[in-house]
């Protein structure tokens, strides 16, 4: 398995959570990291990026999340966290971890009204 979310479940609105997503060493050090969510019903949708390690960190989010979502990588973990923030009913989805077109399996979050 090269990428493995954990971390999601069910919060209150308003609430935090952050999920995280472990990767193989190859995968982490040679590439961007992502986070997609997939709500029901729906096509899966570009949540945030964070740049390769080595040199200046950029980051990019989806409008619906900046300023409530922050993607960070921690390099000796090999191990990238989505900090979800005032998290909203509409933000319950399976969110997936990317990299390089490889996908982990998802983790489910849940955010109740």
């Amino acid at each position: 398995v090269q990428l493995a979310e954990s971390g999601g479940g069910l919060v209150q609105a308003g609430g935090p959570l952050r999920p995280s997503c472990a990767a193989s060493a190859f995968i982490f050090s040679s590439y961007e990291m992502s986070w997609f969510l997939q709500a029901p019903g729906k096509e899966r949708e570009f949540v945030a990026r964070v740049s390769r390690s080595g040199g200046v960190t950029y980051t990019y989010y989806a409008g619906s999340v900046k300023g409530r979502f922050t993607i960070s990588r921690d390099n000796a973990k090999n191990t990238v966290y989505l900090q979800m923030n005032s998290l909203k009913p509409e933000d319950t989805a399976v969110y997936y971890c990317n990299a390089d077109g490889a996908w982990g399996q998802g983790t489910q979050v849940t955010v109740s009204s």
